[in-house]
C-alpha cells in the first residue's frame, strides 16, 4: 500500500519591504512521503520571496514535469517558473523555454557548491534565470520551525528573510549565484 501525503496549513504572512507586497495567505501544503520537512519549509520560503496573487503550488512530486511552484498568468501561460533543489541543465532550459521568469532555490551544503560549478558555465546565457543558495544551517533552522498547522511571519527586507513563528526566529540571508550580484 502506498503511502500518503501528509497536509500541513501554513498562515504565512508576508511583509516584502523591498517589492512593496503586503499578504496574508492561507496555504495548505502537501508533504510527499519522499519530501523533507526541509524541503517543504523552503518551499514556503520559495513562496514568499516570490508571492503574487497568481502564485501558487503545483502538483509537485505527483507530476515531476511541473516545478514546485508557480504563476501563471490569466492564459494559462507560466509567467514564473519556481523550481527547488539541484535541477539539471536540461530542466532549466526547458523551464526557460517555457516561462518568461525561472528562479531556483538551491540547498543543501556542499553538494550545491558542486552543482553549480558543474552547471553554471551552460547556463551563462540564460537571461531570465536566477538561482538563489540558502545554506544548510539555514534550512535546518527552518524546520525546526515547521508544524502541521503553523502561522509564519515573514519579512523580506535588504536581501535578508526574517522568518518568525511561536516556535521562534530564523535570519536567512541568501545567497544569489545568478546572476551574478
Amino acid at each position: 500500500m502506498a503511502l500518503k501525503s501528509t497536509v500541513y496549513k501554513a498562515d504565512l504572512q508576508i511583509t516584502d519591504l523591498d517589492r512593496h507586497y503586503y499578504a496574508n495567505h492561507q496555504l495548505t501544503l502537501a508533504l510527499h512521503p519522499s519530501e523533507t520537512e526541509e524541503r517543504l519549509m523552503v518551499r514556503l520560503l520559495a513562496f514568499a520571496d516570490c508571492a503574487s496573487e497568481q502564485l501558487q503550488f503545483s502538483q509537485g512530486l505527483d507530476n515531476p514535469d511541473d516545478p514546485p511552484l508557480w504563476e501563471k498568468d490569466l492564459t494559462g501561460a507560466i509567467v514564473h517558473w519556481i523550481d527547488l533543489g539541484q535541477p539539471d541543465e536540461t530542466r532549466l532550459r526547458k523551464a526557460s523555454g517555457r516561462a518568461e521568469r525561472v528562479t531556483v532555490y538551491c540547498y543543501g551544503g556542499a553538494s550545491t557548491t558542486m552543482w553549480w560549478s558543474q552547471i553554471v558555465g551552460k547556463l551563462s546565457r540564460q537571461q531570465h534565470l536566477r538561482v538563489v543558495r540558502l545554506s544548510e544551517e539555514s534550512v535546518a533552522a527552518l524546520a525546526a520551525l515547521c508544524e502541521r498547522s503553523m502561522r509564519l511571519q515573514v519579512t523580506l527586507q535588504d536581501g535578508e528573510w526574517f522568518v518568525s513563528s511561536e516556535r521562534g526566529d530564523v535570519t536567512v540571508t541568501p545567497e544569489q549565484l545568478f546572476p551574478a550580484p
